[in-house]
């Protein structure tokens, strides 16, 4: 690193720093969202520190040996072209590699894209940010128990491609959760739009009936993550009022033949794949 920086651990009095850089992004994580990156990677959470500032972030999540998720690949706009987030990325790499993970991905940014490239990523399928305006509660929705989701975690971890039910049950503490008897969906507050995701569905009319639902429950603006490969998640997307806002791209680097996962109804964040 250049002299002055120090790449470390990110720690818990970090977080308001390092949420100002999403911020200053234009993402949508909020304090707790950051706060849970730490709980489930304490040890995959690092930070660029520069003059005490921390100008840059990368987390890794890893989900057994089987797959981790890079995220939250952010620098300072004063600090870019210094060379964060590839010191960043390849100590993400080299920690994947200590502990045996098989397989990595991330979601890049058109901006982001040739660094990963760089380091051995290729892309693997479009993924893309759908937006609609916000809609007041229309009906009362009873909320399911993190209880309610254990039926679902091994049909989430086939279509996911690893068992993410920590995860899972963390993420039904943050906001309502909708299940089904053809699956389940989560969502949870955002910094400017309430997050709908991960969600999974056996059936168009399971998904129709749980996203419904979520919408019902009300909120300021949504924000929904689908891979495009499914259409019948963008059909609807679409017939809900949802529209396309911004297309990254789901990368993977070691990846084996049958490292691909199902394009789901509803993908659990850029961060947390």
């Amino acid at each position: 690193m250049t002299t002055g920086s120090q790449l470390r651990l990110l720690e818990r009095d970090d977080i308001p720093q390092a949420w100002n850089l999403s911020r200053l992004a234009g993402w949508n994580q909020t304090p707790e969202d950051w706060q849970l990156l730490l709980e489930l990677a304490p040890e995959g959470c690092f930070c660029v520190e520069w003059d005490r500032t921390v100008v840059s972030t990368a987390t890794l999540i890893a989900y057994g040996n089987r797959l981790g998720f890079i995220g939250m690949v952010l620098t300072h706009p004063d600090y870019r072209r210094r060379g964060c987030a590839r010191q960043l990325v390849m100590e993400l790499l080299a920690r994947a590699t200590a502990i045996g993970i098989e397989i990595l991905k991330l979601d890049a940014t058109e901006a982001g894209e040739p660094l990963y490239r760089s380091l051995g990523f290729q892309g693997e399928q479009a993924i893309e940010r759908w937006w609609r305006p916000g809609s007041p509660a229309t009906k009362p929705q009873s909320r399911a128990a993190a209880s309610d989701l254990a039926p679902w975690f091994d049909a989430d971890a086939h279509a996911f491609g690893a068992d993410r039910s920590l995860l899972l049950r963390k993420l039904a503490e943050r906001g309502p959760c909708f299940v089904n008897e053809q699956g389940f969906l989560l969502s949870r507050p955002g910094r400017t739009c309430t997050y709908l995701g991960p969600g999974h569905a056996r059936s168009p009319d399971g998904a129709t009936d749980l996203f419904t639902r979520a919408i019902e429950h009300g909120a300021p603006e949504w924000a929904w993550d689908l891979f495009p490969a499914n259409r019948e998640a963008v059909r609807l997307a679409t017939e809900l009022g949802f529209t396309p806002q911004r297309r990254l791209t789901r990368m993977v680097r070691r990846a084996r033949r049958d490292s691909n996962s199902e394009p789901g109804y509803a993908i659990a964040g850029f961060e947390l794949g």
